[in-house]
């Protein structure tokens, strides 16, 4: 199925390309401190990362239905990536979005809008009913994005993805078709957003603190200062 140009504003969402490794390496090299915290691992160890092959991989399980994978341009340079995954159709018909920013476009609200555009996609044109996002409970700005976006806030999942080299708890946000029928974009724009609902509770805040300083306690794992939110084909969640 062919994957379209999204656009709204100085904000575009377009199909990734093999053309486009080059300079997709270059940023995710210049941006290596800056997504690393956020960067997915492989927990049996660090595995060699070919952008081209990446590329390929995404673009067959695009072909076989499983993701949309898209990069981000602001006034057409390239500042970023999203991707959709894990489509599911039939009784489940959702999906998880993820994404992340160059540190240099960071600040220019131009996640909020990429991930309004991709899942008005989702739901309109690939016909499905919910969108998920899972973010650490670190990643102030990641938070911030579903905040702005109205993604309802449904629970702590402990220790849910090898994130920069250990197991990390995550936040869950999803939206269901039906609380947008005009889509997630135009809620946004026309400022219809609830004003809660995306706030993780108390005690889920609490739990995720108090599991992160255990492990800093026993020397298992480190606080890295909070610098960006993130996804790529490492697959990251980034503001």
């Amino acid at each position: 199925m062919p994957i379209p140009t999204l656009s709204e504003g100085r904000v575009s969402l377009r199909p990734l390309r093999v053309r486009d490794a080059r300079s997709l390496e270059r940023e995710l090299i210049a941006n290596r401190c800056w997504l690393r915290p956020w960067e997915a691992s492989d927990p049996a160890g660090d595995a060699v990362f070919d952008i081209r092959a990446s590329i390929r991989a995404l673009q067959h399980n695009a072909r076989m239905g499983g993701g949309v994978p898209f990069l981000i341009d602001w006034d057409g340079q390239l500042a970023g990536q999203l991707n959709i995954s894990n489509i599911g159709y039939g009784s489940l018909s959702s999906a998880s979005l993820g994404y992340w920013i160059a540190e240099r476009f960071a600040g220019r609200n131009i996640i909020p809008i990429a991930v309004a555009l991709a899942t008005d996609f989702a739901f309109f044109d690939r016909g499905l009913h919910r969108i998920e996002i899972c973010i650490r409970p670190e990643n102030h700005p990641s938070l911030r994005v579903v905040e702005k976006l109205g993604f309802r806030y449904e629970g702590l999942r402990r220790r849910f993805i090898h994130i920069n080299g250990d197991w990390r708890d995550h936040f869950c946000f999803a939206l269901v078709a039906e609380e947008v029928p005009r889509g997630v974009l135009r809620r946004y724009r026309d400022g219809h957003v609830p004003q809660e609902g995306s706030v993780p509770s108390d005690a889920d805040l609490s739990a995720a603190r108090r599991w992160g300083l255990s492990l800093l306690s026993n020397g298992t794992t480190a606080r890295r200062k909070e610098s960006s939110v993130s996804d790529d084909p490492r697959e990251h969640t980034s503001p």
